[in-house]
């Protein structure tokens, strides 16, 4: 797929985006033919408190927080960087909400569709052991791109799944090339889906 997309990873506090649950790290790895061009990260202090449990996860500290950009400034500064160019995420329907919900607090609406490499390799890679995003990375001798449950560690891993699937899309149906779009129609998202990974 020689289409740039931005694939997005959100480490929260929580499972569903509101007042005491937000997103406390975001990170963006921006894939254009094959590979991974360029790169966006930040941490996001919302004012909200991090669970123990979430910090052993993620290595991510409400003291971290405390020193990180306000959520406002970093969320305005990925959605510069991203821009209008198509999005992707491990489980879609996760990440999308907290982008929607972040935005929102900005004023700002999303323009454009998600494609979901969790969709896709259930549909595509049946075979693996399971589809959650270290899982598959291990099996499909992905690069290793850093440490598991950090913001752009994650998206990293999630491009070069993307970029996995739609090589295996194009091999399968034997197509001259893909796009956003068509990932999208391969493997439409459902309503719902758990937290991933």
């Amino acid at each position: 797929m020689r289409q740039r997309v931005a694939v997005i990873d959100f480490e929260t506090n929580g499972a569903a985006p509101g007042r005491e649950c937000r997103a406390t790290e975001i990170g963006v790895a921006m894939v254009e033919g094959g590979r991974v061009v360029d790169r966006f990260q930040s941490l996001m202090n919302a004012g909200v408190w991090v669970p123990p449990m979430i910090e052993r996860l993620t290595g991510i500290s409400n003291a971290m927080l405390k020193d990180a950009p306000p959520a406002e400034q970093a969320m305005r500064e990925a959605a510069r960087f991203v821009g209008d160019t198509p999005l992707a995420a491990h489980n879609a329907s996760f990440d999308r909400k907290f982008w929607d919900y972040e935005l929102g607090l900005l004023g700002l609406a999303r323009s454009q569709e998600f494609a979901c490499t969790l969709m896709l390799s259930r549909r595509l890679l049946p075979q693996a052991p399971d589809h959650k995003l270290g899982t598959l990375a291990r099996w499909a001798s992905l690069p290793d791109t850093g440490r598991a449950h950090r913001a752009l560690a994650d998206a990293e891993m999630a491009a070069n799944l993307l970029t996995l699937l739609g090589d295996t899309l194009q091999q399968q149906y034997r197509l001259a090339d893909i796009d956003h779009a068509l990932m999208g129609r391969a493997a439409p998202q459902g309503a719902r889906s758990r937290r991933r990974r």
